[in-house]
Protein backbone atom coordinates (compact mmCIF):
# COMPACT_ATOMS: atom_id res chain seq x y z
CA UNK A 1 0.00 0.00 0.00
CA UNK A 2 1.63 3.31 -1.04
CA UNK A 3 1.83 6.02 2.04
CA UNK A 4 -0.32 9.07 1.65
CA UNK A 5 0.69 12.47 0.83
CA UNK A 6 0.99 14.88 3.37
CA UNK A 7 -0.20 18.09 3.82
CA UNK A 8 2.08 21.05 4.46
CA UNK A 9 2.39 21.47 8.48
CA UNK A 10 1.05 25.11 9.35
CA UNK A 11 2.72 26.56 11.91
CA UNK A 12 1.90 29.64 13.54
CA UNK A 13 4.25 31.98 14.65
CA UNK A 14 6.28 31.35 18.17
CA UNK A 15 4.54 27.57 18.39
CA UNK A 16 7.13 24.99 18.10
CA UNK A 17 6.08 21.02 18.09
CA UNK A 18 8.47 19.03 20.00
CA UNK A 19 9.45 15.44 19.95
CA UNK A 20 11.22 13.85 22.63
CA UNK A 21 12.79 10.22 22.60
CA UNK A 22 13.35 9.59 26.31
CA UNK A 23 12.42 7.41 29.07
CA UNK A 24 9.64 8.94 31.26
CA UNK A 25 11.47 10.48 34.12
CA UNK A 26 13.80 12.44 31.74
CA UNK A 27 11.26 13.72 29.54
CA UNK A 28 9.52 15.08 33.29
CA UNK A 29 12.85 16.62 33.81
CA UNK A 30 12.88 18.44 29.77
CA UNK A 31 9.75 19.54 30.25
CA UNK A 32 10.34 20.90 34.05
CA UNK A 33 13.26 22.77 32.11
CA UNK A 34 11.55 23.95 29.52
CA UNK A 35 8.73 25.43 31.56
CA UNK A 36 10.86 27.70 33.41
CA UNK A 37 11.32 29.77 30.41
CA UNK A 38 7.93 28.79 27.69
CA UNK A 39 4.38 28.24 28.13
CA UNK A 40 3.85 24.13 27.32
CA UNK A 41 1.33 21.96 26.86
CA UNK A 42 2.12 18.76 29.01
CA UNK A 43 3.69 15.67 27.02
CA UNK A 44 1.41 13.27 25.30
CA UNK A 45 3.55 9.94 24.99
CA UNK A 46 2.92 7.56 22.20
CA UNK A 47 3.46 3.86 21.66
CA UNK A 48 6.49 4.19 19.93
CA UNK A 49 8.17 5.55 23.26
CA UNK A 50 7.85 8.93 21.73
CA UNK A 51 6.16 12.50 23.55
CA UNK A 52 5.20 15.06 21.89
CA UNK A 53 4.46 18.20 23.46
CA UNK A 54 3.50 22.20 21.87
CA UNK A 55 6.18 25.17 23.37
CA UNK A 56 5.07 28.70 23.59
CA UNK A 57 7.47 31.44 23.26
CA UNK A 58 5.08 33.97 22.26
CA UNK A 59 4.46 35.58 18.82
CA UNK A 60 7.38 35.93 16.48
CA UNK A 61 5.40 37.71 13.65
CA UNK A 62 6.10 40.58 12.39
CA UNK A 63 4.27 43.43 13.86
CA UNK A 64 2.40 45.39 10.66
CA UNK A 65 1.38 48.33 12.85
CA UNK A 66 5.57 48.97 13.88
CA UNK A 67 7.99 50.05 10.98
Amino acid sequence: MARRERRPRQHLPGIADLRIAADEATTALVVEVLRREFSNTDPEPYDSGYAYLRLDTGNTAADPDVD
